[in-house]
């Protein structure tokens, strides 16, 4: 007796998981974090959404995956939120500065850096990396106004990898790390606990 056909969406395979992958960059691209769900990854991948959620687990997982980041920024910044407000920019510098100068982690961090800053992926930017790494960090520190306060910072730091890695502006492409944080430290700190206007 032969078994019985398969119905529905077709099943995980090594490459299902590739190609909900490039769905997923697809509509994050075009619709933002917020106007991509799941399931629409699901549907344009022909697969079940239970099957995105066993390969990634969370949509914010799915976000990241797709930005194909080679570290997860989320554990990066961990020490960050531990050491609470105070001296948050003197770190949040110090392992940012460290990541990017890696050798082994600058050309795929340089890869999502281009991505984000094209026209057609800038809503990865604004409408997804911004909510989901950055913005929590500044209501994990229990900041005041942290989507305002965590926005000015990444408007620093956007700077920071443009004129640094992606542009190598003379000086910042060469200034030691220690000179940068304790350039921008101060600015990055007021952001983040100082008055603002």
């Amino acid at each position: 007796m032969s078994a019985p056909a398969r119905r529905g969406r077709r099943p995980g395979s090594p490459d299902t998981r590739a190609a909900i992958l490039v769905e997923a960059r697809a509509l994050f691209s075009a619709q933002g974090y917020a106007g991509t769900s799941v399931r629409a990854v699901a549907a344009a991948a022909s697969v079940d959404a239970a099957l995105v959620h066993h390969y990634f687990g969370t949509k914010d997982e799915l976000f990241l995956a797709a930005l194909e980041m080679p570290v997860d920024p989320r554990q990066l910044v961990a020490p960050v939120v531990e050491g609470g407000p105070e001296g948050a920019a003197e770190r949040f510098l110090a392992i940012f500065l460290a990541a990017w100068d890696d050798p082994e982690l600058r050309p795929a961090l340089l890869a999502v850096a281009r991505g984000v800053m094209d026209p057609a992926g800038s809503k990865l930017l604004t409408e997804g990396f911004l909510p989901v790494v950055i913005q929590p960090i500044g209501v994990a520190l229990g900041l005041d106004r942290p989507e305002h306060r965590m926005t000015l910072v990444a408007s620093q730091v956007a700077g920071i990898i443009l004129l640094r890695y992606v542009l190598a502006v003379e000086p910042l492409a060469s200034m030691p790390q220690d000179q940068l944080v304790a350039t921008y430290a101060p600015t990055l700190q007021r952001y983040l606990t100082g008055r603002l206007p």
